[in-house]
């Protein structure tokens, strides 16, 4: 017995050696693979990332006459590394006609062009003709908030694979919930909608400036009730009677879009700009402006509700013509670029301040586009006051 066990110990040695030498060629093994997966990870975060994050020079885009408001979202568009991760992703189309007339594959051309160039600036050309065949004029100066509910429905629309529209749909839609309660009974009326921006008033109801982006969103989500030739009909009453009307925050997206109302209509059915000093911050947390009763989430949906500047869109001259540019963040640095058509240079942020507007200054920034980066792949997580998962994007209006 006492031999038998002796070489049943003798026997364990070399499959102890067998082992431990199986186990370092494991981790040999699981260190190549981790080092292939991180060099695997490099290269998606690199074929995503937007024009100015490959580290190259900033690219800008030459202005085919008045095409200053396109240049300006193609930009924001094409630096949002989100967007272009859906962009990279999409179905070329098979025949040449389909390609000449496909938004998407235009545009991602174009970032291709932006990239792989060693020029300063390259020519939307392409871009801008396809974007002709769909009814968006050239030569024309376009509102930068409509311009960019064309270019989304256009991309949503000829996106082919299903996956991609609905990430598209996720990086921009806002969902809201809107409450109707009649002031005589206890009837009311609940909706969800989906909205592309929110379309942020500089002005109360007594046309009294309103002071900050915080105090415009306040005010946008404030109950207003509906009297006089606004009242509604209340179907448990039987007749038109005052309601309450409120609007609830139900989901951001990634890519969230407020546009500021600059402007106002006058008795001459002729719109003016409003141009006075509106202040935005560059963290956002909506959870801090809005209060419980203008929310409809989850705590874990309010979680993601950190925003951090990313980018402004902003418009100098009247409401009848002017000019657009764009402030935009790289990711990767944290330095601001100046995109003014075919010239690009880097700036401060005092210089992005200049947005705010003021009837001295130059530029004024008349819509906001915030957007939340919540894309875990690339290693950014939801951080207190948004310091690394969330972005934003301010865009002007006329």
């Amino acid at each position: 017995m006492g031999q038998r066990s002796g070489c049943q110990e003798r026997s364990k040695k070399p499959e102890l050696a067998l082992s431990e030498t199986m186990e370092a060629e494991t981790e040999v093994r699981n260190n190549d693979e981790e080092t292939k997966e991180a060099k695997a990870k490099n290269q998606r975060l690199i074929s995503v990332f937007g024009v100015a994050d490959l580290k190259n020079e900033a690219i800008g885009l030459y202005n085919l006459g008045l095409s200053c408001c396109l240049n300006s979202l193609l930009q924001v568009f094409l630096m949002n590394i989100h967007f272009t991760g859906i962009l990279r992703r999409i179905a070329v189309p098979s025949s040449h006609v389909q390609r000449k007339n496909s938004v998407p594959y235009q545009m991602l051309l174009l970032l291709e062009k932006m990239q792989c160039g060693k020029c300063k600036a390259v020519s939307p050309t392409d871009l801008a003709c396809c974007l002709s065949l769909h009814r968006v004029k050239l030569f024309v100066q376009h509102d930068a908030a409509q311009l960019f509910l064309t270019l989304w429905n256009l991309l949503k629309k000829q996106m082919k694979k299903p996956e991609l529209v609905e990430e598209l749909r996720d990086l921009y839609t806002i969902c809201i919930q809107e409450h109707l309660a009649c002031q005589k009974c206890s009837f009311e009326v609940k909706s969800n909608s989906t909205m592309l921006t929110l379309p942020l008033p500089v002005l109360d109801a007594n046309s009294h400036r309103l002071k900050t982006l915080e105090e415009s969103l306040q005010y946008f989500f404030h109950p207003e009730e509906l009297t006089g030739q606004n009242m509604c009909f209340c179907q448990q009453c039987g007749r038109k009677t005052t309601f309450l009307q409120s609007m609830k925050l139900v989901r951001l997206p990634q890519t969230l879009t407020l546009h500021l109302k600059r402007f106002c209509f006058e008795r001459s059915s002729h719109s003016r700009k409003l141009s006075h000093c509106l202040p935005f911050p560059q963290e956002l947390d909506f959870n801090e402006v809005l209060t419980e009763n203008q929310c409809q989430a989850d705590d874990s949906e309010k979680a993601t509700w950190q925003y951090e500047l990313f980018a402004v869109v902003a418009h100098s001259g009247s409401s009848s013509c002017g000019h657009y540019c764009a402030y935009i963040r790289s990711l990767t640095e944290c330095k601001w670029y100046c995109f003014n058509d075919s010239h690009v240079c880097q700036v401060s942020w005092d210089d992005v301040k200049c947005t705010y507007g003021h009837a001295s200054l130059y530029w004024y920034a008349n819509i906001s586009l915030f957007f939340p980066d919540a894309a875990l792949d690339f290693g950014m997580r939801v951080a207190k006051r948004g310091k690394t998962n969330v972005l934003a994007w301010i865009l002007p209006g006329v």
